[in-house]
C-alpha cells in the first residue's frame, strides 16, 4: 500500500482511549494515511480493539517484550510506508482537520523546512506545572513561538516545543529509523527534538490540534524518569552545548533543582558548581540564585591557594 502519511502509534493497555485515539486519527478529513498501532507487550487484549476498528488503513505491531515508547516509536518507523510520518499517543485525540491544516502548511513552506508543528489542549495542568483536576493550559505556551529566522538549535537545547502528536515530518527530516532514545523514559520528546533541530528547520503554527490529557500514569509526572530523560540531553549534545554555554549551564542548574526535589542534596550542588564553571553569568543571573547562594558556591570555584 503506498500512502502519503503514516501515523504511528505505540500503546500499552488503554484499551478505552486507544479506540477515541485511533478514531481521531482515522475520522481525519486528509484520509492518505495509514495507522499503525504498536502494542508494547500490552498485558490486555488490544489487538481486538484494533480489529474493531473496521478500517484496513490500520495494521497491528506487537512488542513481545515491553521496550517502552521510545522503541515501539522506531518499530513504527521502520514498518513506515509514508513520505510524511506523524505520530499519536493512545490517550490523546486529534482535532479535526489536523492533518489536513499541516498538509497545506507544507504546501506553501520552504523545502528545508522539515517539520510543522501546533500546539495542543491540555487537561490535567495549569501553566504553572500544577497537576491535578480541573486544570487546563495551551502547551507550548503560545506567547513563545518558534520563527524561522531565528537560531532554532539553540532554541531546542534550552527547551522544547514539539509535542509528538501535535506535529507532521518529512520523512527525510532525520536520518535512519531510529529516531528516538529508548534510554530517554521521560523527556523523550525533547531527547529527539535538540538532535532534530541540528538536521532541519521547524514552522510552528499555534492553532491547536490535539486534545491531550495527563493521567494517572504519565510519565511526564515522574521527576526521576524526567532526571533520567535530561541527563540523556546533555549527554547526547555535548558538542552542541560547547556552542551554546549559556544554556548548558542554565540546564545544569534545571537538572540540579530536580535533584533538589529527590532530595539528592550532594549531587544537587554538583551540578550548582559544574554550571558556575561553565558560564557563571547565567547561573548567577537566573531566579533563585541570589547573592547569598553565589557567596557559598564561590569558594569551591576558586583556584587551590586563592581565597
Amino acid at each position: 500500500m503506498t500512502v502519503t502519511v503514516s501515523v504511528i502509534l505505540p500503546t500499552y493497555n488503554r484499551p478505552v482511549s486507544l479506540k477515541a485515539a485511533c478514531e481521531s486519527v482515522l475520522s481525519q478529513s486528509y484520509r492518505d494515511l495509514e495507522l499503525i498501532v504498536i502494542d508494547d507487550a500490552s498485558t490486555e487484549d488490544l489487538r481486538a480493539v484494533v480489529d474493531a476498528l473496521g478500517d484496513d488503513r490500520v495494521r497491528y505491531l506487537r512488542h513481545a517484550v515491553n521496550g517502552g515508547a521510545s522503541r515501539a516509536r522506531n518499530t513504527g518507523l521502520a514498518a513506515a510506508q509514508g513520505r510524511f510520518i506523524a505520530f499519536q499517543d493512545s490517550d490523546d485525540l486529534w482535532l479535526p482537520g489536523k492533518l489536513s491544516r499541516q498538509m497545506a502548511m507544507f504546501e506553501t513552506l520552504p523545502q528545508d523546512v522539515g517539520v510543522v508543528t501546533g500546539s495542543k489542549i491540555l487537561y490535567g495542568r495549569d501553566s504553572a506545572h500544577n497537576y491535578g483536576p480541573g486544570k487546563v493550559t495551551c502547551a507550548p505556551p503560545p506567547g513563545q513561538q518558534l520563527r524561522l529566522d531565528e537560531d532554532q538549535v539553540r532554541r531546542f537545547l534550552s527547551g522544547n516545543r514539539i509535542s509528538l502528536q501535535n506535529a507532521l515530518f518529512r520523512r527525510d527530516c532525520f536520518p535512519g529509523d531510529s529516531w528516538f532514545d529508548p534510554c530517554a523514559k521521560a523527556n523523550a520528546d525533547w531527547e529527539f527534538t535538540a538532535r532534530l533541530a541540528q538536521h532541519t528547520l521547524v514552522f510552528e503554527d499555534i492553532e491547536p490540534v490535539v486534545l491531550a490529557f495527563i493521567s494517572a500514569d504519565s510519565i511526564s509526572t515522574n521527576t526521576r524518569k524526567k532526571i533520567l530523560g535530561l541527563l540523556r540531553i546533555l549527554k547526547k549534545n555535548r558538542e552542541a552545548y560547547a556552542r551554546y554555554p549559556d544554556v548548558h549551564a542554565k540546564n545544569l542548574i534545571l537538572l540540579a533543582r530536580m535533584m533538589s526535589r529527590i532530595g539528592k542534596k550532594r549531587m544537587m550542588r554538583r551540578l550548582v558548581l559544574a554550571g558556575l564553571r561553565v558560564h557563571p553569568q547565567s547561573v548567577i543571573g537566573m531566579a533563585g540564585f541570589s547573592g547569598v547562594v553565589w557567596r557559598r558556591f564561590r569558594n569551591r570555584l576558586a583556584p587551590s591557594g586563592r581565597a
